[in-house]
């Protein structure tokens, strides 16, 4: 029998993965795009950039939705918004004019990695492939 708590988990999966599922299969499209905004940032092999991003955002957020592997997926995107979160949104570089956007995303980030631990330090839910 399922419980609120179970549902919740998968809901809460859902929602916490949806962001990278969508990013992911977005940069696939605009896979030029992306390498060129990596570049933009001074980052060496923006393509390989680009390419681990989709992995990561892909990959790992198709895995947290179906709770296969949860633990791992949810600390492998937390890693992965690190770097990311202190690159590109790094809102106190920018003039306060300009500063909004970024600083919504690095806050937003900092809340999603949040979210992350939480999977990683409790699991998936038993609504998932890993059933816990």
């Amino acid at each position: 029998m399922t419980s609120t708590r179970d549902w919740a988990a998968l809901v809460g999966r859902i929602l916490l993965a949806g962001i990278f599922v969508m990013s992911g299969f977005s940069k696939i499209g605009g896979f030029a795009g992306t390498a060129s905004y990596i570049a933009s940032k001074g980052l060496p092999l923006p393509e390989v950039g680009a390419a681990i991003a989709i992995a990561v955002e892909l990959g790992a957020g198709l895995m947290l939705v179906a709770g296969y592997k949860a633990r791992l997926a949810a600390l492998a995107i937390f890693v992965f918004l690190i770097p990311t979160t202190f690159i590109f949104h790094a809102y106190w570089q920018l003039p306060a004019d300009k500063q909004m956007v970024d600083f919504l995303a690095f806050w937003k980030n900092l809340a999603i990695m949040g979210g992350l631990l939480m999977v990683y330090a409790m699991g998936p839910g038993r609504l998932s492939v890993d059933k816990g």
